[in-house]
């Protein structure tokens, strides 16, 4: 299914993004991952560093599985979160949490340092909530 959205049609024009039709069974395993990164990372007893990898990924998991939804495909992570202003109408004081998160999530990533509180966690836990909810009332794809 194709659906035409016009600022991401201009980035795939930049080649930011392809125009690429999702199917049913990657979204639904997508959808899958990110609830169980999402439960496993509102466990209390987990790591503050282990519980913000797990709902980082969830978010990534319901932000990709909105975008192949509306069959494009993104190899960026980032440009994956920017998308969901377009994607499931994220408000932009949410995606702020998700811009946030990546930025840790980078300096842990490639320099070794990963600085979260429990307040970012919190944030992040709720807003990957929030996409997952949009990204599932999305619905099946259509034939």
């Amino acid at each position: 299914m194709y659906v035409n959205l016009p600022m991401l049609d201009n980035l795939v024009r930049i080649r930011q993004l392809k125009a690429e039709p999702g199917t049913q069974s990657e979204i639904d395993g997508l959808l899958k991952s990110g609830n169980a990164r999402l439960k496993d990372a509102q466990l209390q007893g987990l790591s503050l560093d282990s519980r913000f990898d797990l709902a980082y990924n969830a978010a990534h998991a319901f932000s990709l599985a909105a975008l192949r939804w509306h069959s494009y495909r993104s190899e960026n992570r980032y440009t994956v979160f920017q998308c969901l202003e377009h994607t499931v109408s994220l408000p932009a004081e949410q995606w702020r949490v998700l811009d946030q998160a990546h930025r840790k999530r980078n300096l842990a990533e490639y320099e070794g340092h990963l600085d979260v509180d429990q307040a970012l966690v919190e944030a992040l836990i709720r807003v990957t909530q929030e996409v997952a909810a949009r990204a599932t009332a999305l619905g099946p794809v259509a034939p």
